[in-house]
């Protein structure tokens, strides 16, 4: 085919174009080089698996362990294999190649891959070149997309020559074909393509374009890349795409948007709003003034004040406010539950109209757990506030507490203030979760419903997106007995550390205080004398890594969340790196595996990276993690058929249901073990796990893993596979952020011990006595 013929059944110019996104449906004029993007881009991005023709075993491996340890493709984990006999079909009926993407999933009922293009209304594009794809979590984010294709131009060894067909219409399907055959390669509805974007003009990439595109039901994203022979076609393609999505826009604007929440929904939405107001030394209280450009409310100090709530439901079936029993205020964000503290309340009830519930209490500045928000703070300079409302509500099973965390200054006594009456309230949404209560309890009514609390959250995003590794913070805060009793215990182990004292595995069971754990968990790990790894370390980082492009991928998303990593090229990510490359060539067997820069990163929260390293080794060796890496995961499938014999014994109704839907263990606990559940669970949670570990042995992921399934059981009766895949990966991490929650799972976790039998061998953990019974491995 003419390229130029091919390119110019467009008309209109279009060289202005260098994004476009079909959730807008809007073109987007050409950011300059400097211009930074709104979104910074997923740190939880990897390159997309390749298929190699004549790859070694090697490489296949570290090809399962991407998959093992992609949350995303581990839920889809019993749809792999049906998955790639079809790839591989594909395969074989066209040339294999290095870059080629995998195509769409194909029904039986659908055509053949080298079926040709049906006739449909379309441009297409020849002389171009296929570059290859990645997955992406940020779909939409111009600067990871321009990262990428700058990355796999570069990589590209073996590119493939491609022909591009754009639909006209919006419910057509981009189609990849071959040039000799004209068969097809590949297909993308235009429905789910999500983004467009061009190279740069004056970079490499400036022949370039790529599209990324929603895959299995819009669990993963993924980004493909193209070079053109002709560089004006670049615009001319991105022009089809707009011509696409503009055809669709009223249609997509439509169901956008999120559908309206029904009587039959789970969710309750409210408002609630804080006012405070001041006494105004004329016998009266009125409300303190707000910065406009701050959003802080201004105070006085060493004035009287009182708090104001008001709390609205705007969605769903009314629930009835009982009472208010708690008006609580501390200082600061993030506070804890036991720094809060209670104020007098004056009135509660519904206000004259009978939309809201207003709840009014008394707050003197002069006590000293308020000096904080009573001093006068610097210009230009805010603090936080936390106040807190407890509300008894007559449907819901127990009491409902809405937080709010609110900036504030307190001027000094000679500044003028002005009052901006139209904004002197600070509101926030809250969404609700409720579900039936599923055991029949003592009723007002034989029609009443009793609700309990699934979550309340703040955000509605985050009812459905799931925890960022890192999440949560952990006070170095302890009680002083404790301390000492710590204290104590670290004397006497000091003066002869090859014996643990008898009482440490009582005090690791509760947790080991965090300003302590550094100095406990190399202990536990056995590196008080480990001189020779220090400076073996020290070594290795000089080296060079086979595994260097592997190891920089994944630094960027480990614990996104967290300060001390999520700054690209700061001092977290570099320790991270060097440690994780340290390892990889001090272990040649296993070298770099994914998951090990989590529990890396846990350490290095903890200690230096020369500490952090030796207990890294320690845990891989000692306590057998490396053994889950090695043949082929033989020791990690063994593992989950012991969870699955322990879920009959201990959840046998549980072990059923998921036997019923086809749920198997290697679904949902691939990365509980192969990151020690470092990767996606709160900190607080995760810091325990560890303290466990290096205690009672590896035997631990156990406990701690039919601890989650028992505590979740309920919920997870009423899914199916798909429902149950989906709430391991948002529900179940997000509920233990409460460090409430987290406690009562590693209580429930220590407290279990296997049934053992006369029939069965007892495996005993060498350094405590957490015993699994051996008719559960795989002899």
């Amino acid at each position: 085919m003419d390229d130029k013929a091919s390119v110019g059944k467009i008309s209109v110019s279009s060289d202005s174009v260098s994004t476009l996104n079909s959730e807008d449906f809007v073109l987007v004029s050409r950011l300059g080089d400097d211009t930074p993007s709104t979104n910074n881009g997923s740190d939880d991005e990897k390159t997309g698996l390749k298929i190699v023709g004549n790859g070694s075993e090697q490489q296949l491996q570290r090809e399962l362990e991407d998959v093992l340890m992609d949350p995303s493709v581990a839920e889809l984990a019993g749809l792999i294999l049906w998955e790639a006999l079809k790839v591989f079909s594909l395969l074989l009926c066209v040339c294999v190649h290095p870059c080629l993407p995998c195509p769409p999933a194909l029904d039986e009922a659908e055509a053949s891959p080298v079926t040709p293009v049906p006739d449909e209304d379309s441009v297409v594009f020849s002389k171009l070149t296929y570059l290859g794809c990645a997955s992406v979590n940020a779909p939409r984010s111009e600067v990871e997309a321009l990262r990428m294709m700058s990355i796999l131009r570069s990589q590209c060894q073996l590119p493939l020559d491609v022909t591009l067909s754009v639909p006209s219409v919006s419910e057509g399907t981009v189609r990849l074909l071959d040039p000799q055959s004209s068969s097809e390669i590949a297909n993308y509805p235009i429905y789910k393509i999500l983004f467009c974007v061009r190279g740069h003009d004056g970079t490499p990439e400036s022949d370039c374009f790529a599209f990324t595109e929603s895959h299995y039901n819009s669990e993963i994203f993924r980004i493909h890349v193209f070079r053109c022979e002709i560089q004006e076609a670049v615009s001319r393609i991105l022009y089809s795409f707009a011509t696409a999505f503009r055809r669709s826009a009223n249609k997509a604007l439509l169901t956008s948007q999120p559908p309206p929440v029904t009587p039959d929904s789970d969710v309750f939405t409210f408002t609630v709003s804080l006012e405070i107001k001041e006494d105004d030394g004329k016998g009266t209280f009125s409300a303190v003034s707000k910065d406009k450009d701050k959003q802080s409310f201004k105070l006085r100090p060493g004035m009287d004040k009182k708090i104001v709530i008001y709390v609205q439901q705007t969605s769903n079936k009314e629930l009835a406010i009982e009472r208010c029993f708690g008006l609580l205020l501390s200082p600061g964000k993030n506070v804890k539950n036991s720094d809060m503290h209670l104020l007098d309340l004056e009135s509660m009830g519904k206000s004259s109209d009978g939309k809201s519930y207003i709840i009014t209490g008394s707050w003197n500045p002069n006590t000293p757990q308020f000096q904080a928000v009573n001093e006068e703070t610097p210009k230009d300079k805010f603090m936080y506030m936390t106040t807190a409302v407890d509300l008894v509500i007559t449907e819901v099973e127990e009491p409902v507490r809405f937080l709010l965390e609110t900036r504030v200054r307190v001027c000094s006594p000679s500044e003028r203030l002005f009052w901006p009456f139209s904004k002197r309230s600070y509101t926030e949404t809250f969404y609700l979760k409720l579900k039936p209560q599923t055991e029949r309890k003592e009723r007002k009514s034989a029609t009443d419903t009793l609700y309990e609390v699934v979550s309340l959250e703040s955000d509605p995003n985050i009812l459905s997106s799931p925890l960022l590794s890192g999440s949560g913070d952990v006070s170095k805060e302890c009680a002083e007995k404790i301390l000492e009793t710590w204290g104590e215990l670290l004397s006497k182990w000091h003066l002869n550390l090859s014996v643990r004292p008898k009482q440490l595995p009582a005090l690791v069971r509760s947790g080991v205080p965090e300003a302590l754990r550094g100095e406990v968990w190399q202990l536990l790990a056995g590196c008080h004398n480990n001189d020779h790894l220090v400076e073996e370390y020290r070594t290795l980082i000089t080296k060079e890594s086979p595994q260097d492009s592997a190891i920089t991928r994944d630094i960027n998303r480990t614990f996104p969340a967290h300060d001390y990593f999520k700054d690209t090229g700061g001092d977290g990510q570099d320790s991270l790196y060097k440690i994780c490359k340290a390892y990889s060539v001090y272990d040649e067997e296993i070298g770099y595996c994914q998951g090990q820069s989590f529990l890396a990163a846990v350490l290095l929260l903890h200690m230096p990276e020369e500490q952090a390293f030796s207990v890294l080794v320690k845990i891989m060796f000692d306590y057998g993690l490396r053994e889950l890496f090695k043949q082929n995961f033989e020791d990690l499938h063994c593992k989950f058929f012991q969870l699955e014999r322990l879920m009959q014994e201990y959840i046998p109704d549980l072990y059923a249901h998921f036997l019923n839907v086809g749920l198997e263990a290697h679904m949902y606990a691939s990365q509980w073990f192969l990151t020690l559940f470092t990767a996606k669970f709160p900190l607080y949670m995760v810091f325990h796990i560890i303290d466990l570990l290096l205690c009672e042995g590896i035997s631990v992921i156990f406990n701690v893993a039919l601890a989650l399934l028992k505590t979740s059981k309920d919920d997870l009766l009423q899914t199916d596979f798909e429902g149950a895949l989906k709430f391991f990966r948002v529900p179940v991490p997000k509920r233990y952020r409460s460090e409430e929650n987290a406690k009562k799972l590693m209580e429930l976790a220590c407290s279990m011990k296997s049934k053992k039998s006369r029939e069965s061998r007892v495996v005993e953990s060498e350094s405590t006595g957490v015993y699994w019974s051996s008719m559960y491995c795989c002899d």
